[in-house]
């Protein structure tokens, strides 16, 4: 078990964490946000990587997200917490409350969204993008904190960085259904699928988006204050995530860990050599396991 924090807004160290380290991992997919924190608590290795860099240097579309999975992938990740800033489309969802999300509505078009194209060719499953194993163990740890946490949600992720338009904060609410709005979950999420990853995320709530009659149009300095405060109840439910895992992991119960077993569909023979090479963190388990049979091994 060795979990990956990927930190959002507001959230770019784990004080917790017993013997830190910064460590710098390199990825084949490019220069990722930053380098990682590496430590413990309570002997179960913990992988922090601020997802906009120390500092907040990197924009929603600016981010590397590929380089980021690629590297947690490299530590030996099994298991992805995102945490991440966002607005509410519900009155019972307010500013503070964490929402674990299950499903998401991608409308970003800015991003590389794959590990996978032409020369290896992949499709993976995302009917249920999130693990839903890990996400209950993050609501408990925030119940537990005193945290008001809300099971299942649905994420419209955004291209940003402006916020929505009254239309458009509108359009999902009302007509699509949706529980949150966000910029980074995606393609975060898909990634993590495709390198076999369990993925859960956290969404933050910092304000109402445009939709709500009493409360208008984002304002960003009480966008601040709040995540102010949901950074400090993260870094509360980062810490307390251990007691609820074991150190030894077994097999993830709804198969994110085997998210490639027949996604794959380029035969050997025709891989193009330069991908498969990058693939070698993210699928070096499937791709390998091809080959052999391949070869008949």
């Amino acid at each position: 078990m060795i979990i990956g924090i990927i930190g959002g807004s507001g959230i770019y160290e784990i004080d917790s964490l017993e013997n830190p380290q910064w460590v710098n991992i390199d990825s084949t997919f490019g220069i990722p946000s930053d380098e990682v924190l590496i430590g413990y608590i309570k002997g179960i290795k913990i992988v922090f990587l601020p997802r906009h860099g120390r500092g907040h240097i990197q924009t929603p579309s600016s981010i590397n997200y590929r380089a980021n999975i690629d590297i947690m992938k490299r530590c030996g990740v099994t298991d992805i917490v995102s945490i991440s800033a966002c607005g509410s489309f519900r009155e019972d969802m307010e500013p503070g409350d964490f929402v674990i999300i299950d499903q998401f509505i991608d409308r970003t078009f800015l991003r590389e969204k794959s590990f996978f194209g032409p020369g290896c060719v992949a499709h993976v499953s995302l009917a249920k993008p999130t693990c839903s194993r890990l996400g209950e163990i993050c609501q408990k740890a925030a119940s537990n904190q005193g945290i008001k946490v809300h099971l299942g949600g649905t994420y419209l992720a955004m291209e940003g960085p402006q916020f929505s338009t009254l239309a458009e904060s509108k359009l999902y609410k009302d007509i699509w259904g949706c529980d949150v709005i966000g910029m980074t979950n995606m393609p975060e999420a898909k990634l993590a699928r495709e390198a076999e990853i369990c993925y859960t995320s956290v969404a933050m709530i910092t304000d109402y988006d445009s939709w709500h009659p009493d409360h208008g149009e984002v304002d960003i300095v009480n966008i601040i204050k709040t995540l102010r405060c949901n950074a400090e109840n993260a870094k509360k439910l980062i810490t307390y995530l251990p007691e609820l895992l074991t150190s030894k992991r077994s097999a993830c119960i709804n198969g994110c860990d085997k998210a490639l077993e027949f996604a794959v569909l380029t035969q050997p023979s025709v891989r193009n050599p330069e991908m498969v090479a990058k693939l070698d963190a993210v699928a070096g388990r499937i791709l390998n396991n091809l080959q052999e049979v391949n070869n008949g091994k």
